[in-house]
């Protein structure tokens, strides 16, 4: 794979799954993940009443997915972010920022690995106001 396929799959990405979580379609969502995929993330603990924070593979990840669907909507989730992101063809970063026009909202920092034109990795980080919302619960 060229530079310019591995960017375009990055890109490709950051559009979709955006549009794909927004919108709490998960079976599209699904579909950017390879099969053996993780997604590590501080609500997973929360919401699947488990330890780890870790999903492996698509069928944990689905049963994160879903589940976290279910519960919006939250106020603190506007889904803003700018139209920059970071890659180097093979890892993707974006923010979705505390401040937004309409508000605060959650801040979170996505990253993800990706080969093959799918997500390998994906890891969710979050900043102080969203951690604070996770502390109260």
């Amino acid at each position: 794979m060229t530079a310019t396929d591995s960017d375009g799959d990055c890109k490709r990405i950051y559009e979709q799954w955006h549009e794909y979580a927004k919108n709490r379609n998960v079976e599209k969502l699904l579909d950017l993940y390879a099969p053996d995929a993780t997604l590590e993330s501080p609500l997973i603990p929360e919401i699947l009443e488990r330890e780890e924070g870790i999903c492996r593979g698509r069928d944990e990840i689905r049963h994160f997915l879903e589940e976290g669907t279910e519960r919006r909507p939250n106020e603190l989730v506007r889904w803003h972010r700018t139209d920059d992101y970071f890659t180097d063809g093979s890892t993707l970063i974006w923010e979705y920022p505390r401040e937004t026009p309409d508000g605060d909202q959650v801040d979170i920092l996505e990253v993800m690995e990706i080969a093959d034109g799918q997500i390998r990795h994906q890891r969710i980080y979050w900043g102080w106001f969203g951690f604070d919302m996770l502390r109260d619960d």
